[in-house]
């Protein structure tokens, strides 16, 4: 993205994305104001960046998939679902890992304005709390669809699953089972879907009358070693709670650690309820209570989307947002 164009877009107190549609003549905008971008255009003797232009008008078939890791198993699912659509249309897929560094994801995206892919399919890391950078790509032309974890702000397609609700079910399965005293243990305070997981299982305790706490939700890290000591030393309080739900994969292994380590069985001293896609959920002991995200179909539905843009002009990506359910898959550790 040129600075002139950022110098126009904060002259006239317009946006970035409304200054480029300007000047590409887009019908979205009103004459009056391309009027206004053009005279200010040749007064700044701004010129556009015909070469990445033509780029972008060329297709590479191939799409980018931006992701903060590939260790979770729900990202490996979901990258098969994209790549199940993307094969069929004869195109390459590119994965590239922000290992949630927002600096190296605003790196990456800027890359793309060079046409080097069609499209982009995306999912933001967890330091990722501005969206400037995701605007500027969009703005200059680049298609771009989120999934599972998006940036609320910006104006495109989102395929997310029911992340309140979830959250919301998986705390009340709890209280039904028993517990007295739950903790969610959170991750990215700067992430939408740990943010509506976390309001989901504040309205559960709100709703069944139990008193929320200061302590009822534990800030981790996306460190495994830190995340051990900070679950262990929680569990070795007097008052430690008989419940928990861990909003990502990475903190089963330090939950079941922590508890064989203290000695607390699983459930009978502590109930626990993760969100993951693990499959060797089935075979820990006990077996994992989970909720299970549509990871293959939102992978897949993502890359529907992206395609529809790609394949059919003006169209509107902003129209787009898919909600898909996660199942509540109840096992020996919640019961």
């Amino acid at each position: 993205m040129s600075v002139k164009i950022k110098d126009h877009a904060k002259q006239l107190n317009l946006s970035v994305a409304t200054i480029s549609k300007a000047l590409k003549d887009s019908h979205e905008i009103s004459p009056e104001t391309k009027q206004r971008v053009f005279e200010l255009a040749k007064k700044l003797n701004y010129t556009p960046n015909a070469y990445a232009s033509s780029l972008r008008k060329r297709s590479s078939k191939t799409i980018a998939v931006v992701l903060p890791e590939v260790a979770d198993s729900f990202f490996s699912l979901a990258i098969n679902g994209i790549e199940s659509v993307a094969h069929d249309k004869g195109y390459h897929v590119l994965i590239y890992l922000t290992h949630e560094s927002f600096e190296r994801e605003e790196a990456i995206l800027k890359e793309f304005q060079s046409g080097r892919v069609d499209g982009i399919l995306m999912s933001v890391s967890g330091e990722t709390c501005t969206s400037d950078h995701v605007k500027e790509v969009i703005a200059a032309g680049m298609p771009l669809v989120f999934f599972d974890r998006v940036c609320e702000d910006v104006e495109t397609a989102k395929i997310i699953t029911d992340d309140f609700e979830s959250s919301y079910n998986a705390t009340c399965h709890l209280l039904k089972a028993g517990c007295k005293k739950i903790v969610y243990l959170a991750t990215s305070s700067s992430l939408s879907i740990n943010n509506k997981r976390m309001e989901g299982f504040k309205q559960a305790l709100s709703d069944n009358d139990i008193k929320k706490n200061t302590n009822d939700i534990i800030p981790c890290t996306s460190n495994t070693e830190g995340n051990y000591e900070i679950i262990r030393d929680l569990l070795k309080k007097k008052n430690r709670p008989d419940g928990l739900i861990a909003s990502v994969e990475k903190l089963t292994t330090p939950i079941y650690l922590a508890c064989a380590d203290l000695s607390l069985s699983i459930p009978e001293k502590i109930k626990v309820i993760s969100f993951t896609n693990l499959q060797a959920a089935l075979i820990l002991t006990p077996t994992l209570t989970t909720v299970t995200q549509p990871a293959f179909e939102m992978g897949k539905a993502a890359a529907a989307v992206l395609f529809k843009s790609l394949e059919k002009t003006n169209y509107n990506l902003k129209k787009e947002i898919t909600v898909i359910p996660s199942v509540l898959n109840i096992r020996n550790s919640a019961t």
